[in-house]
């Protein structure tokens, strides 16, 4: 009788291990999901992450300390703390962001003329490049709002029959020239709409509300959305909101090591300049006061738009990140403030990321590039990102995972610009105002070459104010390697060649 069933029993027992397997095998399969992927429930459920990513202009490090919510963030989420732009001026540091790509792949090296500004980055096809269009494509309602890039127009038609919207922008709301937050006009969808002087014209809060306002209308829709805030501030002249113009009285410049300190052997354009007056101090404790006034209302802004993913049930679906186009001096190397340096003070930037599987409180001191920003939007949501991008997603290292292969050094490219007129950064000599160079950061280093031969190193564990310049003291051997990975990262196209030439040739 026993041995009649004995197949139909071994059967039995076959079907019961295979399925217990298969279950053992989806555990662990949902397990390595789950380390592996930057959303994984988000991804298992079809459901894509919305990201907003509000980027400030000329924000230096030294500000965040005064921005709460950002520090909040810090807390909650993650901070990049090498994470540099490919050069500090406007135009150029946010056509990099947009496109993924560096500034001798996009023809945009400076704020104006025939290497800059709205007008090379559109003659040179920038503007299908950027992720807005490609996130659109897949499902995404895309919005850009604020400050686009030095000198677009938000009445200009560009041909069309009415005020121009790049493709790819569900939502446009931008301005012009906006660094005074008041008497400026937007593009709003295509229609050119006029603010004044009211207290409610202010522009970060006109930005704040608009913001507000899509993520509510993206919920209404039910779709994943991507949303670019760009503000003015804390750009000069500094304008602080009404509510904010006397906070912080009596506050003082941050007196780093390198304040009012001369560059040892320093590059000759820095040769006239002189130890700061006391008024010139003075000044730069005037213009420091301001600047801190004018991001409190960027900091409530960021407060606004998590309260309202909160409301709107989004928190946990959503990536919120905080940026810089570049940083700011003032006073440190006897240089009036001003940015266009290789120097840490004007392209190390902050980065913060918090949303789904982004750890609390961690810090990534991987290098990282305002590049890197194009492929990682795409990457959170799901896009291929195009081989012509010469930047890498930093999804990976923002959810806690690290990175076997990676780059050893970051570009910055600078052109000295002769265009002056109508450029918002135009610097006269002492405040920074360098011919144009090449230069290299790494873990522990800063090496410039100038397109007049001179040369600048720097050895960040014993010199991290960049304060002794030991260029004549590097031997043949590390001259030409740092010359070689210089060079090859300023030829590079594409994320595959861009990391290969990031390797600094020292080993």
């Amino acid at each position: 009788m026993f041995g009649s069933r004995r197949p139909r029993v071994l059967a039995a027992l076959c079907a019961a291990l295979a399925i217990a397997l298969l279950a053992s095998c989806a555990r662990v399969m949902n397990t390595a999901d789950e380390g592996g992927s930057a959303d994984a429930d988000a991804s298992r459920s079809g459901k894509k992450p919305n990201i907003v990513y509000v980027l400030t202009d000329d924000l230096a490090w030294n500000l965040v300390e005064y921005m709460p919510h950002v520090q909040r963030m810090r807390e909650k989420g993650t901070a990049f703390t090498n994470f540099f732009a490919t050069d500090s001026l406007c135009c150029p540091s946010r056509t990099s962001l947009l496109t993924g790509q560096y500034p001798h792949n996009t023809g945009v090296f400076t704020n104006g003329g025939d290497d800059g500004g709205y007008r090379a980055f559109t003659k040179n096809r920038n503007e299908e490049k950027t992720f807005g269009p490609a996130l659109q494509r897949a499902g995404y309602r895309t919005g850009f709002m604020g400050k686009y890039l030095n000198g677009y127009q938000p009445k200009d038609k560009n041909g069309t029959s009415k005020p121009y919207v790049p493709s790819g922008w569900d939502e446009w709301d931008v301005a012009g020239a906006g660094y005074n937050e008041y008497d400026y006009d937007l593009n709003e969808n295509g229609k050119v709409v006029p603010y004044g002087k009211a207290p409610e014209d202010y522009l970060t809060d006109v930005l704040s509300k608009k913001a507000t306002s899509f993520i509510g209308s993206s919920a209404a829709e039910k779709k994943p959305f991507m949303l670019e805030v760009a503000t003015f501030a804390p750009h000069g002249p500094y304008t602080p909101a009404p509510r904010d113009k006397d906070k912080f009285p009596g506050l003082e410049a941050p007196r780093t090591d390198a304040y009012d300190k001369a560059t040892g052997d320093a590059p000759k354009w820095q040769s006239t300049l002189s130890p700061l007056t006391a008024e010139e101090k003075q000044g730069i404790d005037r213009k420091f006061a301001k600047r801190v006034r004018s991001v409190q209302a960027v900091d409530a802004m960021i407060g606004q738009l998590e309260k309202t993913l909160e409301e709107k049930s989004l928190a946990d679906d959503t990536y919120l990140m905080f940026g810089s186009d570049n940083g700011f001096h003032m006073g440190e190397h006897r240089l009036r403030p001003g940015k266009q340096t290789a120097y840490d003070t004007d392209v190390k930037v902050p980065m913060m990321v918090t949303g789904p599987g982004v750890p609390a409180g961690e810090k990534v001191s991987r290098l990282a590039e305002n590049v890197d920003l194009n492929p990682t939007f795409l990457d959170l949501a799901g896009v291929a990102t195009p081989s012509t991008v010469d930047g890498r997603s930093l999804s990976d290292l923002m959810h806690g995972r690290t990175e076997e292969e990676w780059r050893e050094a970051v570009l910055v490219e600078h052109h000295h610009s002769t265009v002056k007129k109508d450029d918002p950064d135009a610097a006269p000599k002492d405040s920074g105002d360098p011919p144009t160079y090449g230069a290299i950061r790494t873990e522990d280093s800063l090496y410039v070459e100038y397109v007049d031969g001179q040369r600048e190193f720097y050895a960040l564990d014993s010199d991290p104010e960049q304060l002794t310049n030991r260029a004549a003291a590097l031997s043949p051997a590390q001259r030409d390697a740092l010359h070689r990975t210089l060079t090859e990262l300023q030829r590079c196209k594409g994320a595959e060649n861009c990391q290969a030439a990031a390797r600094t040739h020292t080993s």
